[in-house]
């Protein structure tokens, strides 16, 4: 499209929630330039005329920041500072109407399933021939990977199959061509994302093929760590750790949200699944591959909860011994069947219950990064900081787990692979010398 100016239009995307928002804002950015269009990703320098706002709507705290984002650019765009903005993804897709009428100095809102549309507008043309053409926003050496989209479960809290839509898998052989043509760029650690990883292959090929795709990406040359996101814990197919237990390139981490810990919590969440019925799939696991890295994450102050129940997860934690964990605290959604119910503890309450959990964890994790001294573990480098390097483990996912500070005599590069060995461990990073 034309705008005021004589330069070339240039487009600055802007990201906000997870991970799988950002593999959004990855393809859109492939498309644009498919169609000569500058892009960047969260651009600094401000030399860009054209903005758009990939947004999340999953909790409050999310909803804020993306209208506060978008807010932000209309009042640069008021300014004379910018041409055109336009606003994208979950927030848009669940509240466009209301959005347009609150913010209509934005040029044009679009759901989660528009981007023919939004390219439209920009008098750009979808190219169904681009599988797996992406401008990375993540450092060269990893990038995140979405197999499906949308979820068939329904989680009483969660908003997200309003915003995403019923579970839709991306088809096989267009994964692999997406895997190749990221190592040809570069990428060596692939993050596998889903709203619902083992869920994968169903709609397609009318059985779970999380294993068979898994297989088929440790054969693509180049790759040298596969990770999985996102694993639900309700009628678990074990065959996935089996095939991580065979396959070397695939990471001993799981990432499997279970939410709660109380049968009370548990069913009033909807989550299919007993307080037993996750201790025995926990205990399994871990006894078909003793070393995994198991990761999960928690809600904190659902509708009904009582201390009694906020104890049930720290007594279940210390039984666990996760090795990660992250902790939400409830948001009360509408069009969520949990919003039928009294939210009834005050924002300051589910706080404090959030991090008294955290703090009981923070002992677990300490303890847990105590017996790795003396280890000597494989470690990807990420980058460069303050001086040091800072890597990962394969136990350990970008942003939300432990870093490793590395020390060493030769330079390193992102993306690089060394052997640590652990000198120091805290609440939630290591630190160690190359061997």
């Amino acid at each position: 499209m034309k705008s005021k100016t004589i330069k070339k239009d240039k487009v600055n995307i802007i990201t906000l929630g997870c991970s799988k928002n950002m593999v959004d804002s990855e393809v859109l950015s492939g498309q644009l330039q498919a169609n000569a269009f500058d892009v960047v990703h969260e651009n600094k320098k401000l030399d860009h005329n054209i903005v758009i706002v990939n947004t999340c709507g999953f909790i409050d705290k999310a909803k804020e920041e993306s209208v506060n984002t978008i807010l932000d650019q209309v009042d640069l765009k008021k300014k004379g500072k910018l041409d055109k903005v336009y606003v994208t993804g979950c927030l848009s897709e669940r509240y466009k109407q209301n959005l347009e009428t609150e913010i209509p100095e934005v040029d044009a809102y679009f759901g989660t399933m528009e981007l023919p549309g939004l390219l439209a507008v920009l008098n750009a043309d979808y190219k169904t021939e681009l599988v797996g053409e992406r401008l990375l926003s993540t450092p060269s050496h990893y990038a995140y990977m979405k197999i499906s989209e949308g979820c068939n479960r329904t989680c009483s809290f969660c908003a997200i199959p309003l915003m995403r839509g019923d579970h839709r898998s991306k088809p096989m052989e267009e994964l692999i061509l997406e895997a190749e043509k990221l190592v040809k760029m570069g990428v060596k650690e692939l993050m596998l994302i889903a709203q619902e990883l083992t869920y994968y292959g169903l709609d397609l090929y009318k059985k779970r093929m999380l294993p068979e795709l898994l297989k088929k990406l440790a054969a693509v040359e180049g790759i040298e760590w596969i990770r999985l996101h996102y694993a639900y814990p309700s009628k678990f197919p074990l065959d996935i750790i089996d095939v991580m237990k065979e396959e070397p390139k695939i990471c001993n981490y799981l990432d499997m949200p279970l939410q709660h810990a109380s049968d009370n919590m548990l069913k009033a969440m909807k989550r299919q699944i007993t307080r037993q019925e996750m201790k025995d799939l926990i205990g399994e696991i871990r006894s078909r591959i003793p070393g995994i890295c198991l990761r999960t994450t928690l809600i904190a102050g659902f509708p009904g909860e009582t201390r009694e129940d906020v104890e049930e997860v720290k007594e279940f934690l210390a039984e666990m011994q996760f090795d990660r964990v992250g902790i939400f605290t409830y948001s009360h959604e509408e069009d969520t069947s949990a919003h039928a119910l009294e939210d009834t503890l005050s924002a300051e309450e589910k706080e404090e219950r959030a991090q008294e959990i955290i703090e009981f964890q923070q002992e677990i994790s300490f303890e847990k990064n105590q017996s790795m001294i003396g280890q000597t573990l494989k470690v990807i480098v990420d980058k460069k900081e303050a001086g040091r390097y800072i890597g990962r483990t394969e136990f350990d996912s970008v942003e939300v787990d432990n870093e490793v500070i590395i020390h060493s005599s030769r330079k390193l590069n992102p993306g690089d692979f060394v052997n640590v060995i652990i000198t120091k461990a805290y609440d939630y990073d290591l630190e160690g010398d190359v061997v």
